[in-house]
């Protein structure tokens, strides 16, 4: 698959999922919500409505394609690992946590409203989350929705990605040595790229070794991205990335690259591209756009 043709099918997933996203954080309430407040909402849609390669959504989708389950029911698990992934950042960005001011290159929530206000969207966002999944709606068999959301909830909790943003501000006191930083990267950034992948095959209702499989494929693309996302901390500008960076080795932070070099981490990438491309060779031309993927998160620009 070329450059373009994946560029094109990435950007058609993000319309997709900002369309099904929009839907869901209209005004009016749901049944059971007794009222949607209108600064909440705002607060909210400027955490999620703001552009994005919306990657692990993506990651949803194909993977679900890729084994034939039912394309609405992706576009709404997709949808909801999105609010997941904005609340994170939403509170990553907050005065308590990595205290920054800009998020894809606008005021993060707590400038642009306030800090009780960002704290109160990404709880939302987190448990709308598991909403739109148990809904009847996403169209699929309760075990399927149960299954997604027992992931779902190991992926971004105390194991997962929360418990890696913990390790995360541990760091700034107590650098990790790198077992403590692959650990800390599985889970703060990782988790949610490898639910992702994981649950196209949950959607789909594949067996036991392709989901083992997808899994671990979401696993080692989300060690590629982290591994870009530190050289691009260390290379790249504001500009180029809509957000501050050096901040890590302003803190102090242990990154692979800070205690290998920019030169392994390249080598490294190239070998996690490689790992990822054979895990996915049992799929054939299939997996093309899969592979595509991984070859994108290791040569990202921002």
């Amino acid at each position: 698959m070329s450059e373009t043709e994946f560029t094109t099918r990435l950007e058609s997933a993000r319309k997709d999922v900002e369309a099904c996203l929009d839907r869901l954080l209209g005004p009016e309430p749901l049944d059971g919500e007794t009222a949607r407040p209108e600064t909440l909402m705002a607060a909210i849609r400027h955490g999620v409505l703001n552009g994005g390669k919306r990657f692990r959504p993506f990651l949803v989708i194909e993977t679900t394609q890729l084994l034939g389950g039912p394309a609405d029911a992706a576009l709404r698990v997709a949808a909801a690992l999105e609010c997941i992934h904005c609340y994170s950042l939403i509170h990553d960005d907050l005065p308590a946590m990595d205290d920054d001011d800009l998020r894809r290159g606008r005021p993060t929530v707590h400038k642009a409203f306030d800090e009780a206000a960002a704290i109160l969207a990404g709880d939302s966002l987190l448990t709308l989350a598991f909403d739109i999944i148990a809904n009847d709606a996403t169209g699929l068999e309760p075990a399927a929705r149960l299954a997604l959301v027992s992931a779902l909830s190991r992926a971004a909790g105390i194991g997962g990605m929360a418990g890696g943003q913990a390790l995360d501000l541990a760091a700034e006191k107590t650098p990790p040595d790198e077992a403590g930083i692959v650990t800390l990267q599985a889970m703060k950034t990782g988790a949610l790229i490898r639910f992702g992948a994981e649950a196209g095959a949950i959607i789909a209702g594949a067996g036991v070794d392709d989901r083992a499989r997808l899994a671990r494929f979401g696993a080692v693309i989300g060690l590629a991205f982290q591994l870009a996302d530190d050289l691009l901390d260390l290379r790249a500008d504001a500009e180029t990335m809509g957000k501050a960076t050096g901040k890590d080795a302003g803190r102090g932070k242990g990154t692979l690259v800070s205690l290998h070099g920019p030169a392994w981490a390249e080598r490294r990438l190239s070998e996690l591209v490689a790992e990822a491309e054979a895990l996915l060779s049992p799929f054939g031309a299939r997996a093309a756009t899969l592979i595509a993927a991984a070859r994108f998160v290791a040569s990202r620009e921002n």
